[in-house]
């Protein structure tokens, strides 16, 4: 369950302390029913900006990571003292983008999520903003709380806002906006207005939380998107009943590795390919070699990200065998020749198991 900014302060950064109550006795019970509940949490910002008297969000990513740094500790402690009161015993995780791009960090944090929750605690999950970086970030909880639902295999995703879920466009202009009460493609959602953030003190929105429910549902797990300051309509999304706005999953579901490369991992370049490999990717599902490679954009290292391209057309993204000099060197090359001028190459550039389609 994620909670944004604008359920867990008002816009003046204070706590809603009744509002976040009536959401973790929801929690406590689903908790105490036998559930493994994980809540992702915005809101350290919003609070060190009330307790520093900052009149509105900073913008420089020093001020910002400030505010996390006053606001943080207050913000988990909060969120302790109310899931004890309940007799649930909760742990404070805190997560960089770094931490999900990294695969040996991404399997640690899964084995330590498991590990909390086979110990019956329930781990509070906020983005560690006070390290994290312009070009390393979520850039909003939205994207972390699909993370994290793929990381340990969750049953359902429930994302909380001010609005009852996804609506044809924004309600607060628009009054004849309908709510979609059901998904079951994200191809479904052309044609709808969904904006960004409307919250003083949130970075996310609607289209966020689109794209995270379109993250999660492709790894097969259901999404729901409904109010946080509406009790029953909390309890619903938490019990998988009708509820705000629900996406359903998606047929033939996307390895966590995939979803991980395409969602978590960055890219530090990009190879532009012929038409060839490029059917030879869509429809056979063949790896990618480096006779198929027309050009080499950026400098990466092997093992990194680079995104695949075909006459401007987005291919897909994968795990890269060379580095950018490497390539340039033999791109368009057939295997025996590029043995000549690298005689222990391998040969594949992106192999297929490490590769995945936009």
């Amino acid at each position: 369950m994620k909670l944004g900014s604008s359920i867990v302060a008002d816009d003046a950064g204070e706590l809603r302390i009744e509002v976040l109550g009536a959401l973790l006795d929801e929690v406590a019970g689903r908790h105490k029913s036998g559930d493994e509940v994980v809540v992702v949490t915005s809101g350290a910002i919003a609070a060190g900006m009330r307790l520093m008297q900052l009149p509105m969000r900073p913008t420089a990513m020093e001020e910002l990571q400030a505010a996390s740094a006053v606001g943080q500790g207050k913000l988990y402690r909060v969120y302790d003292e109310l899931l004890q009161e309940r007799g649930v015993p909760s742990a404070q995780v805190l997560l960089t983008f770094f931490d999900m791009s990294a695969r040996t960090h991404y399997l640690n944090a899964r084995h330590t999520l498991q590990t909390l929750l086979r110990w019956r605690v329930l781990p509070v999950i906020n983005e560690n903003d006070t390290t994290t970086t312009d070009e390393i970030s979520f850039g909003d909880n939205d994207f972390l709380a699909a993370q994290v639902a793929i990381l340990i295999g969750a049953d359902r995703l429930v994302l909380l806002t001010d609005t009852g879920g996804l609506y044809s466009s924004d309600p607060r202009s628009d009054p004849g906006a309908q709510l979609v009460e059901e998904v079951s493609g994200v191809e479904e959602l052309e044609g709808y207005d969904i904006g960004l953030s409307t919250s003083p003190l949130g970075s996310g929105g609607m289209r966020s939380k689109v794209v995270a429910a379109e993250m999660a549902t492709a790894a097969g797990i259901p999404v729901t998107i409904a109010s946080g300051v509406e009790r029953e309509a909390v309890a619903a999304a938490l019990a998988g009943g009708a509820s705000g706005t629900r996406f359903q999953p998606q047929e033939g579901r996307v390895s966590s590795f995939k979803l991980w490369l395409k969602y978590a991992k960055p890219t530090h370049g990009r190879l532009v390919i012929d038409e060839g490999a490029e059917l030879a990717l869509r429809e056979r599902g063949t790896s990618l070699l480096p006779v198929g490679v027309v050009e080499v954009e950026g400098e990466f290292e092997a093992g990194d990200a680079v995104e695949v391209r075909c006459d401007g057309r987005a291919v897909g993204k994968g795990i890269v065998n060379y580095s950018a000099g490497e390539l340039r060197r033999i791109k368009g090359m057939k295997t025996e020749a590029v043995r000549e001028v690298l005689p222990r190459a391998t040969e594949e550039a992106v192999h297929r198991d490490y590769f995945v389609l936009e």
